[in-house]
């Protein structure tokens, strides 16, 4: 069940209105009912694999719990995490292994006949398991205590706002919620509504319009020239923010809606001035999952130079492999890690070319260059992230900087009037968010009259209804 389906439109208010009809008491068991069902509407034999994985984890931190021994301990949380590490490798990386394994003994001439498996990857599965396995560690570490209620634990795990495409929630932010009572908040579900509206919008209107353009162009990236190729790559830059933040927003106001508050996931990315930066502002509960779990247990920067660089491209380059069962992704994380590298190697030669240049006279023009070169570097990884395999890359990075024959519509697959919604679109999300990176849209809606703020929610609706695209197509992070 798509957020951007029929089915959700007619899903979603019955549950909020049998949700708040119900005594506090017995919410939490229809919310997780609610949340079982709207997994189980992709596939209903995924409802076993994460029962197996929440089961699996409540026992092991139980048993945590209970023991002094530290020794002990650890057996639990290996035997859990190995456990929940072994599901997410048999259904997602299993086949993506096997054929490597089976690349590398070809290129040998060594005889391998391990057979494929027709596994389809559980739908939000990279989301679940690491939730889980965060919950588990903190455990471990003592930062949270043990649920011990199993339908409350099953809920944090299982809440279907967050379910298959996060945010990657903490226990020590959420389970304590569920134990809340939520009272109807009108305000809260007016601002909740806002947020799913305005995700709605950046996910049909802008997201599936531009996806029309990147999927032609990736498809066969040496029928294009080097401008249609560059305009493909900035519009897979803003389908993705657009489609995955889209997502987060729609989720984080289904979420408050019904009185819980999820974690901030995207903070206007695109505005960072350093690939750092970056991963500060991108998929906020991924990133701060990989500092907190992988990064930090490895030394993080506390630790000599040459192995500071080891731990980042460590990180990054799991982080690419999280992504996707594909070396496409382990590329992209790959050139993230080598980007972070490279930035702190460099640091000294920067200051000294920033003061020959004394761009610090003109901080406005310093910020808008390095806006523009981290942009510029991110889009370039996303190429490798976008492409089915590593040749369809080659192909499209080739095409990008020696095809300079120009032929054909500078927006491919577009007429004018779909790129002038496109367009359009882009610049209204663009003026937004140059207002709340500087802080003024929430001014803006509290002294703004009441009459001006509906016109705006109505203008939305009408902009979904008019210029969304309705093909349903799937948003991106479902994949992974």
């Amino acid at each position: 069940m798509l957020f951007n389906s029929f089915e959700f439109l007619i899903f979603f208010p019955i549950v909020v209105g049998i949700y708040y009809f119900l005594p506090h008491r017995i919410r939490w068991i229809f919310l997780l009912i609610a949340s079982y069902y709207f997994y189980m509407c992709w596939k209903v034999e995924y409802v076993f694999l994460i029962f197996a994985s929440t089961l699996s984890a409540y026992t092991a931190a139980l048993l945590m719990f209970k023991e002094n021994q530290k020794k002990k301990k650890k057996i639990y949380l290996f035997a859990s995490v190995g456990f929940n590490l072994i599901l997410l490798l048999v259904f997602k990386y299993f086949n993506f292994l096997n054929d490597s394994v089976r690349s590398a003994f070809n290129f040998f001439n060594i005889f391998y006949n391990v057979p494929a498996f027709k596994l389809l990857l559980p739908v939000g599965i990279s989301f679940y398991t690491f939730q889980t396995i965060g919950y588990l560690v903190d455990v471990y570490r003592e930062e949270v205590k043990a649920e011990k209620h199993l339908g409350i634990f099953a809920l944090y795990v299982a809440f279907f706002p967050k379910l298959v495409a996060g945010p990657i929630e903490r226990a020590k932010s959420f389970l304590p919620q569920c134990l809340e009572n939520h009272p109807f908040d009108s305000q809260g579900v007016r601002d909740g509504l806002t947020l799913m509206l305005w995700g709605c919008f950046k996910k049909v209107v802008i997201a599936d319009r531009l996806a029309i353009t990147v999927n032609s162009t990736f498809s066969t990236p040496a029928e294009y020239s080097s401008i249609q190729l560059l305009i493909a790559a900035y519009f897979y830059t803003i389908q993705i923010y657009c489609d995955f933040s889209g997502y987060t927003d729609i989720a984080i106001g289904a979420a408050q809606v019904m009185g819980y508050r999820l974690m901030e996931n995207f903070r206007r990315p695109y505005f960072a001035q350093s690939v750092s930066e970056f991963w500060k502002r991108w998929h906020i509960s991924l990133s701060t999952w990989f500092r907190d779990y992988l990064y930090i247990p490895l030394g993080g920067s506390r630790v000599k130079t040459l192995r500071h660089y080891v731990n980042l491209l460590i990180v990054f380059l799991l982080c690419g492999a999280w992504h996707g069962a594909n070396w496409t992704f382990i590329v992209w994380g790959g050139l993230h890690g080598l980007y972070l590298v490279c930035a702190l190697m460099t640091k000294d030669v920067r200051g000294k070319i920033l003061g020959f240049l004394k761009l610090h006279r003109f901080p406005a023009v310093h910020t808008a260059i390095k806006v523009f070169i981290t942009f510029n570097l991110v889009t370039f990884a996303w190429i490798f992230f976008r492409a089915e395999s590593l040749s369809a890359a080659q192909s499209f990075v080739k095409s990008l900087f020696l095809n300079f024959s120009y032929r054909g519509p500078l927006i491919v697959g577009l007429n004018h009037y779909e790129s002038f919604i496109a367009l359009g679109a882009i610049i209204i999300t663009v003026v937004a968010e140059v207002f709340q990176e500087n802080k003024m849209l929430q001014d803006m809606r509290t002294r703004c009259p009441r009459w001006l703020r509906w016109m705006v929610y109505y203008a939305l609706i009408i902009s979904i209804s008019l210029f969304g695209d309705y093909s349903q197509q799937a948003f991106i992070y479902f994949q992974f």
